[in-house]
């Protein structure tokens, strides 16, 4: 779908790079995702003090609430992985709420933007797995008896394999019908109030649609670092 208007893409069409701008704006509002989430958080650790200020005190209970969930279902030993789980929730949401902006388009609504996140998190749960276990790690994927491994062995492969696609299309589809469903709207009912439900609606969707990325994130590095059964 063209999106009617996109304002960093015509901001790249003013510098001569209006080709790149139009085949890739997904990595261009990455970028801006990226500089607004370096930006808000150069503010929140700004000169922190013992009294916070208002923003302080919504960005500790924002990144202490997250935190806090992960540890319950990691425990203990999985704190060490909060800034990475932090990282993806921040920039997924991020990257699902800017689309609601006019001019702006949501990252996430790009296959591209999506499946990078989906890899970036599979191929860390099997590092956490040989970090944990080393080479004993094999075993999550041989099953119970050795007897079974022909057939367990390709049944945990199509699994992770599965995890890819979950968590790349099902981020993709859900941003990508938003968008439509706006952009149909918006053609329908020009500037007036027929889309306003929607993108109320879309806020909602923004941040469920990170959460669950976040959530299934952890159980997956959870699974990692358990012992096989």
């Amino acid at each position: 779908m063209e999106h009617p208007y996109l304002f960093f893409v015509k901001l790249f069409e003013m510098v001569g790079l209006g080709h790149f701008a139009h085949e890739y704006p997904h990595v261009i509002y990455s970028w801006v995702v990226m500089a607004l989430l370096i930006g808000f958080g150069s503010l929140a650790a700004k000169n922190p003090g013992i009294i916070p200020t208002k923003a302080q005190n919504f960005f500790e209970i924002l990144i202490s609430g997250m935190e806090n969930f992960m540890i319950d279902i990691t425990g203990e030993e999985g704190r060490w992985l909060f800034p990475i789980i932090g990282t993806i929730f921040l920039y997924i949401f991020s990257c699902n709420l800017i689309g609601l902006v006019p001019g702006f388009f949501p990252p996430t609504a790009s296959l591209n933007t999506t499946l990078s996140c989906a890899l970036t998190v599979v191929v860390l749960t099997h590092l956490i797995g040989i970090k944990y276990h080393g080479a004993k790690y094999i075993k999550h994927f041989m099953g119970p008896v050795w007897w079974m491994v022909p057939i367990i062995f390709p049944i945990e492969v199509i699994g992770h394999v599965a995890r890819i696609l979950s968590l790349s299309f099902r981020l993709f589809g859900n941003m990508m019908g938003h968008e439509l469903v706006l952009g149909i709207l918006f053609a329908l009912a020009g500037l007036f109030f027929a889309p306003l439900p929607i993108m109320a609606l879309g806020i909602f969707v923004a941040l469920v649609q990170a959460f669950v990325f976040f959530l299934l994130s952890i159980m997956y590095f959870t699974g990692s670092m358990e012992h096989a059964h």
